[in-house]
């Protein structure tokens, strides 16, 4: 483990490629300075993006892949999108420079940060063009491709940091995996397969030697962290760079895991859909987990699973507010004699942290007990595009190998299926539209083999989430008859899969109702027509 020098705690920050590309400046000159007062800090980087991901670096490096893929036809795209990636790049350098005294004092960094920029894509351009000629790129070459746009990212933050007084270097990660298991990809997947969650644990190691080395300099770290064995993307996914930040902050043993949005922290429902939402000062790490699932962008699930164990808490700030409290969120394996998250003061101002006991804290957010239950759900959410997929098994299949057998051609088309329903000659299946619709075409002609198929498109999924759910007297009940009175029909229900949620398949048009009547009926909240209804004087009153 890493250890702290002037016995300062380490914080590790994790900044968004959308927070990067609005909020630099700020982030930069403001946010990191800030904390690096009093803690020893990591920041972990995402690959810069615009306001919305089709515009991101991430999604034009995927861009690159597709058109090296294509042949050398599609040469001239090709070359226009890794300039446009080069100087979109050269651009946000150039505007956080645009300060004269900035660029007089610092010009030697900003040049050569801009010329290191150049060069990294003009690597990437002459590797595409060679691929261009075979028309293919492997799982491994895709992931080489895709992790430029963390290593840009944080060439830019680590020079921009320097120029604004605070010492930075940027670290890259993606030799860590062949560091730690070697260059062979069957020892690399064989210790996959072996360690399971484990092996993130075995990269924290390495993760802490980088880190020493970057000295008193801020160590500025690529959320992409190396070529995987079967691909980064297949076996983490998009949020890979939460995890690597998780990796971090096991890696130092951090007093606190900060991942830095554009929204306050988590709240009772999606604030766009729901006005009346409220923020959540905290959530357990299952439900926080659970939201993500289905449907809520919070944190990527693998990253409670590396924290947890270390019992470090994991916060969500947000970059518009710095001075926030935001959403904390604690390992269920921490012990009651750990501290509550810092708070600020009753005037908004932020103020030295005041230390509370846990239980309290939680008590005061709703959380009950040892075991914290809760006397009503937490949150409500919708997970949308969903497709509903009924089969009811013909005489001719043996009923006790049905089930198997419809698992099987789901894993055979790789579609997970998020929710099931069975009885012994009939199963449903609520599942995410797939993105390439023969795969689902595919799965329809071989169900077909058993039985009778019906998919009903256009639906989504509404979960209610809250900790040791299971144990609400009621509860079922409540939800049931919040969407009876709003006249909205249920397709399957989910309950007892999980402790912590109770979900259903509505139709897409009835989904943000749904979530509405839930919100105000059952989590008691109410909207804001009912809070302006509350304050309308009565004749009575004349």
């Amino acid at each position: 483990m890493v250890t702290a020098t002037e016995t300062k705690p380490w914080l590790v920050q994790k900044y968004g490629g959308t927070s990067l590309g609005k909020l630099l400046e700020t982030i930069c000159t403001n946010i990191i300075p800030q904390y690096a007062t009093g803690h020893n800090l990591i920041v972990v980087c995402s690959a810069f993006s615009g306001t919305v991901k089709a515009s991101g670096t991430t999604s034009l490096l995927l861009q690159c892949i597709s058109y090296a893929e294509l042949g050398i036809d599609s040469q001239k795209r090709l070359i226009d999108v890794v300039d446009l990636i080069r100087d979109n790049h050269l651009n946000l350098l150039a505007a956080f420079a645009r300060s004269p005294s900035r660029i007089a004092a610092h010009a030697l960094i900003f040049e050569d940060t801009a010329s290191a920029i150049k060069k990294e894509c003009e690597g990437l351009k002459r590797f595409l063009l060679a691929a261009q000629i075979v028309g293919e790129l492997s799982a491994r070459s895709k992931d080489r491709v895709i992790s430029i746009g963390e290593k840009l990212a944080c060439m830019i933050v680590a020079a921009c940091l320097t120029s604004a007084g605070t010492p930075a270097k940027p670290v890259s990660l993606d030799d860590i995996v062949s560091s730690a298991f070697g260059g062979s990809i069957h020892d690399q997947v064989a210790s996959l397969e072996r360690l399971g969650p484990n092996f993130y644990h075995v990269l924290a190691d390495q993760i802490s030697e980088r880190i020493r080395e970057c000295g008193n300099a801020i160590p500025i770290v690529t959320g992409f962290f190396g070529i995987m064995p079967d691909s980064l993307i297949q076996t983490v996914g998009r949020g890979y760079s939460d995890l690597c930040a998780a990796m971090c902050a096991v890696a130092v043993g951090a007093e606190e895991l900060q991942i830095w949005k554009e929204v306050d922290g988590i709240f009772t429902a999606d604030p766009r859909k729901v006005p009346s939402a409220r923020l959540l000062s905290t959530v357990t790490d299952e439900e926080a987990t659970e939201l993500t699932y289905y449907g809520s962008e919070v944190i990527h699930p693998l990253t409670m699973d590396q924290i947890r164990d270390a019992c470090i808490p994991l916060r969500l700030k947000n970059v518009f507010k710095p001075s926030g409290s935001g959403t904390i969120i604690y390992p269920s394996t921490l012990n009651s004699t750990s501290i509550s998250p810092a708070s600020t003061s009753s005037d908004g101002s932020d103020d030295s942290p005041r230390i509370t006991p846990l239980p309290s804290f939680m008590l005061k957010n709703g959380y009950h007990g040892a075991e914290q239950e809760r006397r009503k759900p937490t949150a409500v959410t919708v997970k949308d595009d969903i497709l509903l997929i009924n089969v009811v098994c013909n005489r001719n299949t043996k009923s006790q190998g049905f089930l198997t057998q419809v698992f099987d051609r789901l894993e055979r088309n790789k579609i997970p299926a998020d929710l099931v329903a069975t009885s012994e000659r009939h199963v449903s299946l609520a599942v995410q539209a797939p993105s390439n619709p023969t795969a689902l075409l595919r799965l329809k002609e071989e169900l077909e083999r058993f039985g009778h198929v019906g998919i009903t498109p256009s639906m989504s999924i509404v979960t209610v989430v809250g900790h040791k759910m299971r144990n609400m007297v009621g509860v079922s009940n409540e939800i049931l008859s919040a969407l009876a009175a709003a006249q909205i029909n249920i397709y399957l229900i989910s309950q007892g899969a999980s402790k912590i949620n109770i979900s259903l398949v509505v139709g897409a048009d009835d989904a943000l109702a749904a979530m509405n009547a839930i919100h105000s009926e059952v989590l008691k909240i109410p909207s804001h027509k009912e809070q302006e209804n509350r304050f309308i004087p009565g004749p009575w009153l004349y």
